[in-house]
């Protein structure tokens, strides 16, 4: 794998913990992921952050993102890795509603269980955290080219 996912998966790891902030105030380390991605209007914590979160970390590594805050952009990132190859850092992506519509949510894969996935991710309870996705809704796990 990549050294440089390597890094963005670790430094995403030391990120566990980052919450919005409740009322009018906003945590401006969610803030900074939309600009390392090139979205420093965002001014909120409330915009939805997953894509923001898992390009920060890939940028802060040069590793070039999607620069786009939309989840499904990163079927279109890096190489397809099937899921019996899948390691820790690549990248997941999941539907969200509709499971042919453009809504979705994309992490860092953690490890498979069964007939669920562990994603290390952004906006995840209005949070960075460690969650778990049913393997029906991965619409994709990628990899960098």
């Amino acid at each position: 794998m990549d050294r440089r996912q390597v890094n963005a998966y670790a430094l995403a790891c030391e990120e566990i913990g980052t919450r919005e902030l409740k009322g009018d105030k906003h945590n401006p380390d969610v803030v900074q992921y939309f600009a390392d991605v090139g979205h420093s209007w965002v001014k909120d914590d409330e915009t939805a952050w997953c894509a923001a979160f898992v390009g920060a970390m890939l940028e802060r590594n040069k590793l070039p993102s999607t620069r786009k805050l939309n989840a499904r952009s990163y079927l279109d990132w890096g190489d397809p890795v099937d899921l019996e190859s899948a390691r820790a850092g690549d990248i997941v992506v999941f539907s969200r509603g509709n499971p042919a519509g453009w809504q979705g949510h994309v992490g860092f894969y953690v490890r498979r269980n069964g007939t669920n996935i562990e994603v290390l991710g952004g906006n995840q309870n209005d949070s960075v955290s460690l969650e778990w996705y049913p393997v029906g809704r991965l619409v994709g796990l990628r990899r960098p080219s």
